[in-house]
């Protein structure tokens, strides 16, 4: 589960940069995207391992937040380039 954790969070990164280098807003957005979903399954896997206490609890909830976070912040980016005027 720790393997498949860090190839998700990595994957969020990845795919951020990824998209950026591509210079197209809309492959941008699609990679935001992926990303998002890889931020939603990374958060998911923080959660199942806090729940079997397979992290210590403020390691987990820290991590847990700061994934939330970084989610909310995805999606302002994805809607700042589904804006059609850009």
């Amino acid at each position: 589960m720790f393997a498949q954790l860090q190839r998700a969070s990595l994957s969020v990164q990845l795919n951020i940069a990824e998209g950026y280098a591509l210079m197209s807003p809309r492959r941008f957005r699609n990679h935001l995207e992926i990303a998002y979903g890889s931020a939603v399954e990374t958060k998911e896997l923080l959660e199942i391992l806090a729940r079997n206490n397979l992290l210590p609890g403020d390691l987990a909830r820290e991590a847990i937040q700061s994934c939330s976070r970084s989610q909310g912040l995805l999606l302002g980016l994805i809607k700042r380039y589904r804006d059609p005027g850009r």
